[in-house]
């Protein structure tokens, strides 16, 4: 929890400005098609500076944005997702200094002919929001309504994932064909599932 904190506060005052492009989904990830999207977010950290955010509020936005972004692949092979908000900071308005917002997410990939996870320690995803010259000098909590730094910081997640599904795929062939077998989703997904062990 105190590693969790320290590394909330310490990228919240990175002062470089990163305007990085949003949404590089992957152009292709081989038989991938998305089954279950879970996502939890109940027993995420808040960092020391930051507006209020429910886990309601980010397990929406983030499975409402990884539906939107991994949905549409069309593969016949089924692989699901479990996502675990760890940690955010949403950069409030009215400090001295400007806090940037950020979010720190889990990530397990459930490959669901097989009955088994494709990555067997859970991903870590560490993100920043991105800076404009206003929000740099002004804060973004006094330019990006909650929402907005939500719907940001997660673009910003799922950029980095998208990545690294891209890579494991062309590297180790997640999401190759696989000869016929018998789904074995048997596996009961819920918030005690294997998905986030």
């Amino acid at each position: 929890m105190i590693r969790i904190l320290a590394l909330l506060t310490g990228l919240s005052l990175l002062a470089a400005c990163n305007t990085g492009p949003q949404d590089r989904t992957p152009s292709s990830l081989g038989e991938f098609k998305l089954g279950h999207n879970i996502v939890v977010a109940d027993k995420m950290r808040q960092g020391p500076i930051s507006r209020d955010a429910t886990a309601e509020e980010w397990e929406e936005t983030i499975k409402t944005a990884v539906q939107q972004r991994f949905g549409g692949f069309d593969g016949d092979q089924l692989y699901h997702f479990g996502i675990s908000v760890e940690g955010y900071m949403l950069a409030p308005e009215g400090f001295i200094y400007n806090p940037r917002s950020m979010l720190i997410i889990n990530v397990t990939v459930w490959d669901d002919a097989a009955g088994k996870k494709l990555n067997d320690e859970v991903y870590q995803i560490t993100v920043v929001e991105d800076s404009t010259v206003t929000t740099f000098f002004k804060g973004s909590g006094r330019e990006r309504s909650k929402q907005e730094q939500m719907d940001g910081l997660t673009a910003n997640a799922l950029d980095q994932l998208g990545d690294w599904l891209e890579e494991r795929h062309k590297n180790d062939g997640w999401f190759d064909p696989k000869p016929e077998t018998t789904s074995q989703t048997a596996v009961e997904v819920s918030r005690n599932s294997a998905l986030f062990q």
